[in-house]
């Protein structure tokens, strides 16, 4: 399948719609995303990277997600239940490589309220599922290698573990950062989609 590079657009399943980022988005984000709980886990660079108000917070959002060419950045909303409408994460599809029908799926957070809920598996079925529908075969997933939680969380989406890229990155405070990376496969997908929407009958939005 050969891939066009397609235009974001917004992605609607049961429990949350996934939504190109606009500047418009960034400020309702600051109260999901902006807290110690995120940034603990190597987000933003880790803890050292927490902006101090909601003015530094939308800066930084903005050079993080916004007006790179080869990435699709989405705000993730509820909708449904009783917080139906409100804007609890971030994700981005990036690093495009039409050439090699490549592209990482990353840039992830979400409030803390909604960790171990659907809006997780619902959101990575839905990006999932517009890069293989759009002729990616190959999509890496990574994390900071001492995030233990995100890491079993991309484990749980059914990613194979390729390896630690050693002194991968330098973390907002100085350090180096090795980063986990997992992979997801176009012959892989339909088993991996299989286990999300299985998830997603058995888990709770809240």
């Amino acid at each position: 399948m050969t891939v066009t590079r397609p235009q974001p657009r917004t992605l609607r399943g049961t429990h949350v719609s996934v939504e190109p980022m606009t500047v418009q988005h960034l400020a309702a984000l600051w109260p999901a995303l902006a807290v110690p709980e995120v940034f603990a886990g190597g987000y933003g660079g880790g803890p050292a990277g927490l902006p101090a108000d909601e003015a530094s917070f939308i800066e930084w959002m903005r050079g993080s997600y916004l007006g790179y060419p080869d990435r699709f950045p989405f705000a993730v909303r509820l909708t449904a239940g009783p917080d139906a409408g409100l804007l609890v994460g971030a994700s981005t599809l990036g690093d495009l490589d039409e050439a090699n029908a490549n592209v990482q799926l990353g840039w992830t957070a979400y409030d803390p309220t909604v960790w171990g809920t659907a809006v997780n598996p619902e959101t990575k079925l839905l990006l999932l599922g517009f890069a293989f529908d759009s002729g990616y075969n190959r999509v890496t997933v990574q994390a900071d290698a001492i995030n233990d939680r995100s890491r079993a969380a991309i484990l749980r989406l059914g990613a194979t573990f390729e390896g630690i890229q050693r002194k991968h990155r330098i973390r907002a405070d100085g350090s180096w950062r090795d980063t986990a990376v997992y992979s997801i496969v176009d012959t892989e997908w339909p088993a991996v989609q299989a286990g999300l929407r299985a998830r997603l009958e058995a888990e709770p939005l809240s």
